[in-house]
């Protein structure tokens, strides 16, 4: 029984990250859930009594895997400055990645203060993975370097999900020149 709760469980988060990356927040309601699922909606109510405790659960699932790989990709870099550029171009890549759509959504969404709250925590946690190459590279404030720098990176990840007229690497580039050299570049 335990199993088929987990299953269960399994295919609505999976079905959430399916309607977010197709249509952001407003996509995700519990009708649309129970379509994807062939659960009837009550039983959609058994395991998330909200939207909001949707998103809440995706994000303990999902930004952790979105950092591990942020951090893995920063790891194979030698330089500070090469830390800070795969920690720029590896959230970009996983920003066109569509099983990580989700996240970027999530990201963007108009949620409760609660969901909010989580989603500000699993970007703090992203976020404390590039301050040691900050210090590194010399800065005095480099938790407030870390929040600027990934306010640079969440408005590339929202220019490429606009499917903005640039090509993605571009966008990517020209986001990891502003990081690196800033505007004066």
């Amino acid at each position: 029984m335990a199993e088929h709760r987990r299953m269960q469980r399994d295919a609505l988060l999976e079905a959430a990250r399916s309607l977010l990356s197709e249509g952001g927040t407003e996509a995700l309601t519990f009708p649309a859930l129970a379509e994807r699922t062939g659960l009837a909606r009550s039983s959609v109510y058994e395991y998330f009594r909200s939207r909001a405790a949707v998103v809440e659960e995706l994000c303990a699932v999902d930004f952790p895997v979105w950092a591990a790989e942020v951090e893995a990709a920063m790891e194979r870099a030698e330089t500070p400055e090469a830390k800070v550029e795969a920690y720029v171009r590896r959230q970009l890549d996983l920003a066109g990645d569509r099983r990580h759509r989700a996240v970027v959504a999530i990201s963007a969404g108009e949620l409760d203060a609660g969901a909010r709250e989580k989603i500000r925590a699993a970007h703090g946690g992203l976020i404390t993975i590039i301050v040691d190459a900050l210090e590194a590279l010399g800065h005095d404030e480099p938790r407030l370097t870390a929040t600027l720098l990934q306010g640079v990176v969440d408005a590339a990840v929202r220019r490429i999900e606009l499917g903005a007229a640039e090509d993605p690497e571009r966008i990517t580039r020209a986001a990891v020149s502003m990081v690196l050299h800033g505007v004066g570049a």
